[in-house]
């Protein structure tokens, strides 16, 4: 073969060599670009890893275990919510204002005493000796004020009882705040002491009556 052969195949070379280069560069610029066009890492058409549990992994969506159930998804325990003790709270409340009123004394007490010394009044007269005039006149009124107040003393007295035993019949584990312990123990308190008290002035042990003559 002459040198213009060798010259002439040299060149077929160089344009083959030339012609596979372009297409290689192209086909990396197309795979750059869609790279670019999916927002993602790997190029359109390559395979990717799937999880290890078995289930396809996705942008933008949650991860399944094979149970239809998203993972992430917040499981509630019970059907519904205990008791808040906001009934607790408010019957200690009215266990020690009643306490209190049993001691203080309330208008239902003041109109019955008023009430029982106006008829008292009514039933004596001018001829009455003195021991029945301070029996209907006061006597009567201050068995009036006592017993009212005993009444007060004994509600406050059963409220409290029945806050402290609530938790008992409740649902269990669920402490008793200890502010409406506290609150309810002391209106239990108020209540035996305005207790004790009233029947002690009903039975005029505690400040009776004074001897007339």
């Amino acid at each position: 073969m002459d040198e213009t052969g060798v010259k002439t195949d040299e060149h077929k070379t160089d344009e083959a060599t030339g012609a596979a280069g372009s297409t290689g560069a192209a086909e990396a610029t197309e795979a750059s670009e869609a790279v670019e066009k999916t927002g993602t890492g790997t190029p359109a058409g390559t395979a990717t890893p799937e999880d290890t549990d078995g289930t396809e992994k996705t942008d933008g969506t949650e991860e399944t275990d094979g149970t239809g159930e998203a993972d992430g998804t917040e499981e509630t325990e019970g059907t519904g919510a205990g008791p808040t003790g906001v009934g607790q709270g408010a019957g200690a409340v009215v266990s020690a204002g009643l306490g209190i009123v049993s001691l203080t004394g309330s208008w239902v007490g003041t109109v019955a005493s008023a009430r029982e010394s106006l008829m008292g009044q009514l039933e004596t007269s001018s001829s009455s000796n003195v021991g029945t005039l301070i029996e209907k006149g006061y006597g009567n009124a201050w068995q009036a004020t006592a017993m009212w107040g005993g009444i007060f003393a004994l509600v406050a007295l059963i409220v409290g009882v029945v806050v402290l035993a609530r938790p008992a019949f409740g649902a269990p584990g669920r402490p008793q705040a200890p502010w409406i312990k506290s609150v309810a123990w002391a209106g239990v308190a108020l209540g035996v002491i305005g207790l004790l008290l009233a029947v002690l002035k009903y039975t005029d042990v505690l400040l009776g009556l004074p001897a007339a003559g």
